[in-house]
């Protein structure tokens, strides 16, 4: 029995049909993102953004000539839908497995009641890294500004459930990936804080302080000052 295509996006582009890579050509690659991405896509639209510097006719010729060459298994990787392209019902795209994952943290559905962390989350590499079309660029910040807030929304659900060191890697990993994203901050703050590790969390709440004011000469929001001045500590001078 044959299994699934799989899609990889995040990382490198890599196509697999029964467990076995699938070469394809530049164009192929870029057609399959795309609608990969957008799961459902006007010929026009897509042949426009794709190849958006020849007319639309040399651009719908262009459309053509890829899906020609694309693979042909027992189901077509793209098929087509009224003047819609859109992928096969079996084919498994990473970036919706990972984008599954963040909105369940998101829309409050919490972690796994597990030991572990979602490695989606934590380990989720960029989409397409060397691509630089703007379609790419667009839905690469889109996924990286989801991840971030799913680290930090997974941070505090951890915290409210008593797994302050799990909540301490979730938020770590948000820093790693935006240093001066002040919600990852408190989120760290607040693990400490939940182990009334008061000094770990002054320490780290100062050292984002001065990150911020050597890189943007501001000073932390007072919503995060209060989180400290509620277990006792106040900021000098205040």
């Amino acid at each position: 029995m044959s299994s699934p295509p799989e899609l990889r996006l995040l990382g490198h582009f890599r196509l697999e049909c029964d467990a076995e890579p699938v070469e394809l050509c530049r164009n192929g690659q870029r057609l399959l993102a795309f609608v990969a991405l957008r799961g459902r896509v006007p010929r026009t639209v897509l042949a426009g953004s794709l190849w958006p510097e020849v007319t639309e006719e040399r651009a719908r010729g262009s459309l053509r000539t890829t899906l020609w060459k694309l693979p042909r298994g027992e189901q077509p990787l793209i098929r087509c839908s009224g003047d819609s392209l859109v992928t096969a019902d079996t084919l498994h795209v990473d970036v919706h497995a990972f984008t599954e994952t963040a909105l369940g943290v998101v829309q409050g559905c919490g972690p796994p009641r597990t030991a572990q962390l979602p490695q989606g989350l934590l380990l989720a590499e960029d989409l397409l890294p060397g691509w630089d079309e703007e379609w790419v660029l667009l839905e690469r910040e889109r996924l990286r500004q989801l991840r971030l807030h799913a680290l930090d929304a997974l941070a505090e659900a951890l915290v409210r459930e008593g797994r302050p060191a799990l909540a301490l890697e979730a938020a770590w990993e948000s820093v790693r990936t935006e240093p001066l994203r002040e919600s990852a901050h408190r989120a760290a703050v607040s693990a400490h804080l939940a182990e009334g590790n008061l000094i770990e969390a002054v320490r780290h709440y100062r050292s984002f302080q001065r990150l911020l004011r050597e890189e943007l000469g501001v000073e932390p929001s007072p919503r995060f000052t209060r989180m400290l001045a509620r277990h006792g500590w106040r900021l000098p001078g205040g």
